[in-house]
């Protein structure tokens, strides 16, 4: 009996006990690495998203009040442009009036993202990984300083982002998040704390 526990039974636990321990340690290697993809992925739709209400606002004074709002200025705006004609640079050309400066109307989609093959307006609003969740958007016009002054925010929330993921993790992600103050996902622009625009990955 001693010696079955001994070369059987023993070695089974010990290698079990191995196993587990490697799998609680790869674990959280493995959440954060997805992680890490799945929010690289957020961060380039929240960057399009500040990049159009940048451009919405510059037209319209005041940001867009909805993701579907921006995708429909996306495919059917316009916006100004200067156009130079010459360099200021060239004090000859500027004295002879040859440097000229004209503002053009230009197709929203003829100037912002347009190099950007893998961008399509129609899914902007949509969390990648998350099985068709939306992400989160408010603008408001706010005193700060005495003045009115337009704001946005544009959430993706981690319950959405990583949603499939290891459960507890998740959980104790957003806890540590919410626990200190921080918003538990990725964010950018802010209603209550006027940023710049930033993004909290930033």
């Amino acid at each position: 009996m001693k010696k079955i526990l001994t070369y059987i039974v023993f070695p089974i636990i010990i290698i079990l006990l191995a196993f587990l321990i490697i799998k609680s340690i790869q674990q959280p290697v493995k959440f954060n690495k997805e992680k890490a993809l799945r929010e690289a992925a957020a961060i380039v739709k929240l960057k399009d998203i500040r990049t159009l209400q940048v451009a919405y606002k510059n037209v319209n004074g005041k940001f867009a009040p909805s993701i579907d709002s921006l995708v429909d200025f996306y495919n059917n705006g316009k916006m100004t442009v200067i156009r130079s004609i010459g360099s200021m640079d060239d004090s000859l050309a500027v004295a002879q009036g040859m440097v000229k400066r004209e503002a053009i109307e230009i197709a929203v989609r003829d100037t912002l993202l347009k190099n950007r093959p893998d961008f399509k307006p129609e899914d902007l609003k949509f969390i990648p990984f998350s099985d068709g969740d939306t992400i989160r958007m408010h603008e408001v016009i706010k005193e700060v300083s005495g003045v009115d002054v337009p704001l946005f925010e544009a959430l993706v929330p981690y319950t959405s982002l990583l949603k499939g993921m290891d459960h507890q993790l998740l959980v104790n992600l957003v806890y540590d998040r919410t626990d200190t103050d921080r918003y538990p996902g990725l964010q950018v622009g802010s209603i209550e704390n006027p940023n710049n625009n930033a993004g909290n990955w930033e």
